[in-house]
């Protein structure tokens, strides 16, 4: 058990009375009065200093600290010092090593939490100063999407300091602070007539794009980086074991997203397609290094590259080819519905409309989890309305409509 030692009186027992006295020390009126000693959880002698007249909070100090220990809650008040630019490098480590995702980690944490939040100790990210940086993206006009994920990437911080036992709480999860949330926004498929109007407003070179984005449900960067040799003639199937991804402005071959390989069924109209863009456009050799700037160089006969025989970049394609096929198309290109991810989108919409369960659409798009799957698409399932009255029709028969039909 810790003690609350007082620096400037300490008691003196008379040797010829016994009595005990209170006594000034060579330390009186010097310095803090109050020193806390206790031991950490690992037998580590520790001390806090309080100044006089604040007895009861070293008391109190003294408490929780006990309190903490057999709680298991313990921090060290001198952890918490670190400075938050020291400790996120620290966290990093923590992350995917995946390149792309570590480089955009370190952008979004260094542009945006580095500035309001690096020269403050971990101990000090209170409610007020999250709510401040809250407030300030705000008045930035960032929006809330961009929002919520620096408030996640920040939460997600602070609990590995919690973990840690660096600091006590994270302030992010305070219920008095806010997460940024978007409104929520339902996916609204294309309808076909505007895939097909894309498609043939497409220059040839790229018709793959939205075969394989429509008819496979594949990402874009899976697209950039798919081979005829990836394709299984004999079971019809797709395998999908590669992407092109930008690490620090250089093009490098990766794995699909979260690392997840996949096969995918494909469609005879597929693979008629492009069976007939390789008689045109025949495969290209193309050499890139493996996940990052100066990893392995592999080779991979490319079905899609540009003119001069070079993986696409997703800046350059979507700004030089995909946006000005809209116009083509006499198609306004709206912002938020039309990137190529809504290729994805209509794969799904189509795949659940002829029947195909939650479960194997996951694993089709890449997935994570079905519930994921679920979450994003499920309005966009059949309706189970006309199985429900159905049901409840051949318990309860429906009178004759005038036309002679029954009601649905």
């Amino acid at each position: 058990m810790g003690h609350v030692q007082d620096r400037w009186w300490k008691e003196v027992q008379d040797p010829t009375t016994n009595e005990v006295k209170r006594v000034k020390t060579d330390l009186y009126g010097k310095g803090l009065r109050y020193k806390v000693r206790y031991l950490d959880p690992n037998g580590n002698e520790k001390s806090k200093s309080f100044p006089d007249r604040q007895k009861k909070r070293a008391d109190d100090f003294l408490l929780e600290v006990e309190s903490d220990k057999r709680e298991g809650k313990y921090v060290d008040p001198k952890a918490g010092e670190i400075k938050f630019e020291k400790y996120v490098e620290t966290w990093f480590g923590g992350q995917s090593q995946d390149a792309a995702t570590q480089e955009n980690l370190r952008y979004q944490v260094n542009k945006r939490l580095v500035p309001h939040f690096g020269k403050s100790s971990m101990k000090s990210i209170d409610i007020p100063m999250v709510r401040g940086w809250i407030t300030g993206m705000s008045e930035e006009g960032l929006s809330l999407t961009y929002q919520q994920l620096l408030f996640d990437r920040l939460s997600s911080i602070l609990n590995a300091a919690v973990e840690e036992k660096i600091i006590h709480s994270n302030a992010c999860k305070a219920r008095s602070v806010q997460r940024p949330s978007p409104p929520e926004r339902r996916i609204k498929p294309w309808p076909e007539k505007r895939l097909h109007s894309v498609r043939l407003a497409l220059p040839a070179r790229y018709k793959p794009a939205a075969v394989l984005g429509a008819g496979a449900g594949m990402r874009q960067g899976e697209i950039f980086g798919f081979s005829p040799d990836d394709i299984d003639r004999d079971t019809r199937e797709l395998h999908i074991v590669r992407q092109v991804r930008i690490v620090k402005n250089t093009l490098v071959f990766a794995p699909p997203k979260s690392k997840k390989e996949r096969t995918t069924p494909a469609g005879d109209g597929v693979l008629d397609e492009l069976d007939d863009y390789m008689e045109e456009f025949p495969p290209v050799a193309v050499t890139l290094p493996w996940e990052k700037p100066d990893g392995k160089l592999v080779t991979v006969r490319l079905l899609m590259t540009t003119p001069d025989g070079n993986a696409c970049r997703r800046q350059k394609f979507n700004m030089g080819v995909w946006r000005p096929t809209f116009a083509r198309a006499g198609l306004v290109y709206v912002n938020q519905d039309d990137g190529m991810h809504a290729l994805r989108h209509l794969y799904a919409s189509c795949q659940l409309e002829g029947g195909v369960s939650i479960k194997s659409l996951s694993i089709n798009l890449g997935h994570h989890d079905p519930g994921f799957t679920l979450r994003v698409y499920t309005h966009l399932m059949p309706s189970s309305g006309d199985k429900s009255r159905r049901a409840a029709n051949a318990l309860f028969k429906p009178k004759k409509r005038a036309d002679g039909l029954e009601t649905a």
